[in-house]
């Protein structure tokens, strides 16, 4: 006899047949027990199973000759061969068997009928067959108005599930009809049912009936929406499915004719692809049904007409836009924290803050997310954070320059019914990128310009407003484009030239200038590396050694960031490139004393010693577009008429700052021990020098006040200190901006102290470890602090009256 090879079966890979003809001995509650595979057996179900495994069948065949029941325990794990009692879940059914078939082939089968559940209490032996004690769980059998509620409610579910399904065997529809308990109705639905293997274990598990008819219920209900949707699905497909076969045959005929008349089928084979086109777009209603209004009046227009190929552009954009949203992928937090520190050195606060918006962003991917805006001064890796958050999004990343952009049509498009209209640049970047979820990179946003064409950054209102952009209308294409998904992500150099309206919109993260140590990384990790790869060298073929680096960093380059670094790297990779394919040397090694000769002379000095050794210069520290920067404050006394002579190219705000420290220096001369004629018998000049740069601001007050007090005591300022503050009337220190570049600043100099209003400390976590670690500093309340702190003790030229 051999068993049909359609009937369902459990599969168990194994290998050949074996049994054990010898007793058994097995305790009176003992059952033998037959592991499987991804299969569940429910009392009062009839299935086919497959024995491959030896022990599997030495304990069918012993249940045949002692006309015993077994025992199904699946698998907890159905990769393994051979599995142990713990491998095994500890709920099952008995079972009778009701036929025993060995294949021709060698295989084995039983026919197996569910009767009872049970719960192992107790594994007896695993060799040659698995045997256990069980406890055999008897079905409930009060029958109350709640159970009797549900039985028929899962009954009639059942009834609409088979109604649903195509080609149901009437005799199933019987046997739920049949069903007079619930816990038999329970288990045949649950045995029929289209759940995972581990959803039908929790199901046998379930003794008690209200949750098991409930469980089931919930299931099935969702089965039972699946197919309604699928049947649904089915109807429109057919529906589509004959529209489109009555189009095709019309234009078939149409074609026909065209080709009896001798008139070319071009633009009908083109309309055809067209039409194609718009079908697969997944356009929202409104713009197909403007693509199609649109395609009918070009299917329409004469082959010559001028119009044509405006409207043939135009449908060429809509169809190639990406209108439907691609499928969220999700963002893995370790994996994006592994890229942004695999792509930057350092910006430890600018990662957090990313690695919390893509957090946001993976908890709440149809939230509105922030428009981030990374400032800082060029060089630092604004660009290359926002490819970095691509790359860790997993979406494309695409960027649109703003740089001198001075038109508002650059933004939202040009009207159709110009010559040469396009769409904005925004619209461009997505069909570039081919996905509504890419990562659009603003560069330069700080850059635009207003012209008599309009303001852009006004069009740029309403793209990075998550309020308004789910309707971006661009003038080109004259339908609504959903920008809601697009991650935006701004850089600027500077905030002042952005409007306030626009700034409101983004939220500001703002990345400082590097500090020595910094930048030795990122060359060590990245900047030579590529250098290597751009000049066509092979690191056994050159390297740089770390004090060549240092002396790089320190002596030929002044920067914010680290683009002339790279270049400056790139022209001594040349140079070692030139000896090596002219086969001078095989191997070059660049030390810190070969660079005069490869880079040239030195191009900066630390000129902060050499300026402080005479009384009247003071260093102080100032902010600039590209970072921070010390600013040297001298002053000198020449006969005259109590004048105050400013040059230097100072602005307003610093003239004023002058003048307030002269005259705050006039009010406490007596307690310097200055005689007060000498204001009168004497010009004051205060000059900064780099004389063609223009400079501004209030926070050279406490320098400027230092290097009079310096030149009228005849006390030098200490070398190794630098300052910055605004100064008041009163002698108060007040605070100031750009505290971090200014510092780094210091510290890049070789400084050692900075003095800095007290009513700073808030920015002082702001500033890198390595550089605080460096640097002494001193907090003030008071000018009369400063002096303390900044001037040596031992003057080295007492004026007196000027002469």
């Amino acid at each position: 006899m051999i068993v049909s090879h359609d009937m369902p079966r459990a599969a168990e890979d194994g290998t050949g047949p074996g049994s054990d003809n010898s007793a058994n001995a097995l305790p009176p509650d003992g059952v033998l027990i037959v592991p499987v595979r991804n299969t569940v057996l429910f009392p009062g179900t009839v299935f086919p199973i497959a024995l491959g495994r030896e022990r599997s069948i030495a304990a069918a065949q012993q249940a045949v000759r002692e006309e015993r029941q077994i025992g199904l325990l699946m698998q907890r794990d159905a990769e393994l061969a051979d599995p142990a009692a713990v491998d095994l879940h500890r709920t099952g059914t008995v079972a009778n068997i009701l036929r025993y078939v060995n294949a021709p082939d060698g295989t084995h089968h039983v026919v197996l009928q569910g009767e009872q559940r049970f719960r192992v209490t107790e594994f007896v032996k695993e060799r040659p067959f698995i045997v256990a004690r069980v406890l055999r769980i008897e079905e409930p059998g009060m029958l109350t108005p709640d159970i009797e509620a549900r039985f028929l409610h899962l009954r009639q579910q059942a009834l609409e599930a088979l109604q649903l399904l195509p080609q149901v065997p009437q005799e199933l529809v019987g046997t739920v009809q049949a069903a007079t308990t619930p816990g038999t109705l329970a288990d045949l639905v649950a045995a029929y049912l289209d759940v995972g293997a581990d959803q039908k274990q929790e199901l046998l598990e379930t003794i008690d009936l209200t949750a098991r008819l409930d469980k089931v219920s919930r299931l099935l209900a969702e089965r039972i929406e699946v197919l309604r949707l699928t049947q649904e699905i089915g109807r429109q497909t057919r529906a589509t499915l004959d529209e489109r076969q009555r189009e095709v045959i019309l234009r078939e005929q149409m074609a026909a004719i065209q080709r009896q008349l001798g008139e070319g089928d071009g633009r009908g084979q083109e309309v055809q692809e067209l039409t194609e086109k718009i079908a697969k777009a997944t356009m929202p209603p409104e713009v197909e049904e403007q693509a199609r209004r649109e395609l009918h009046r070009y299917e329409r227009m004469p082959e010559g007409a001028m119009e044509a190929g405006m409207i043939r552009t135009y449908l060429d954009w809509l169809v190639e836009l990406p209108w439907a949203l691609p499928e969220e992928k999700p963002i893995d937090i370790v994996e994006a924290r592994r890229v942004l520190d695999e792509d930057h050195f350092g910006l430890e606060k600018i990662k957090q803050r990313i690695i919390e918006y893509l957090a946001v962003r993976k908890l709440a991917p149809n939230g509105k997310a922030p428009i981030l805006c990374f400032a800082g001064p060029p060089g630092v890796g604004k660009t290359s954070l926002g490819q970095s958050i691509a790359r860790a999004m997993g979406r494309p990343f695409v960027r649109v320059s703003l740089g001198g952009v001075h038109d508002e049509a650059e933004i939202r498009g040009h009207r159709r019914t110009y010559v040469g209209a396009l769409p904005g640049n925004i619209i461009q970047a997505i069909r570039k990128a081919g996905a509504r979820d890419c990562v659009l990179m603003l560069d330069e946003i700080d850059k635009m310009g207003r012209g008599v064409q309009g303001d852009p950054s006004a069009a740029m209102l309403e793209v990075l407003d998550p309020e308004q952009n789910a309707t971006f209308r661009d003038n080109y294409l004259g339908v609504p484009f959903d920008l809601s998904r697009v991650v935006f992500i701004a850089t600027a150099n500077m905030l002042d030239t952005i409007p306030g309206p626009l700034r409101d919109r983004m939220e500001i993260i703002t990345l400082a200038g590097y500090t020595e140590d910094e930048k030795l990384q990122i060359a060590r990790r990245y900047l030579v590396r590529r250098q290597l790869e751009a000049n066509g060298l092979k690191a056994e073929q050159a390297e740089i050694s770390d004090e060549a680096l240092r002396r790089i960093i320190r002596d030929y380059t002044r920067e914010a960031g680290v683009r002339n670094l790279e270049r400056e790297i790139g022209r001594a990779l040349r140079h070692a490139a030139v000896r090596i394919a002219e086969g001078s040397a095989e191997h070059v090694r660049i030390d810190a004393g070969e660079l005069p000769a490869i880079l040239g002379p030195v191009r900066f000095e630390d000129e902060v010693a050499m300026r402080t050794s005479v009384p009247g210069v003071a260093t102080g520290l100032a902010w600039t577009p590209v970072g921070g920067d010390i600013l040297f404050i001298e002053a000198s006394r020449a006969p005259g008429k109590g004048g105050l002579i400013l040059t230097g190219q100072l602005g307003d705000v610093m003239r004023e700052s002058a003048q307030a420290a002269m005259t705050l220096m006039k009010s406490r001369a007596a307690s310097f021990g200055i005689d007060p004629a000498l204001f009168e018998k004497s010009d004051i000049h205060i000059h900064v020098p780099a004389g063609a740069t223009p400079k501004d601001g209030p926070s050279a007050g406490v320098a400027m006040f230092t290097a009079l007090v310096s030149l009228l005591t005849g006390r030098t300022v200490r070398s190794d200190t630098a300052m910055t503050g605004e100064i008041s009337l009163r002698g108060l220190v007040l605070p100031v901006g750009g505290i971090k570049e200014k510092v780094t600043a210091a510290a890049r100099a070789g400084l050692t102290r900075v003095m800095l209003p007290a009513r700073n400390r808030r920015d002082f976590e702001d500033i890198p470890e390595d550089t605080r670690a460096r640097l002494e500093f001193i907090w003030l309340e008071r000018v009369d602090e400063a002096i303390a702190s900044a001037l040596e003790d031992k003057p080295t030229n007492v004026p007196d009256a000027a002469e």
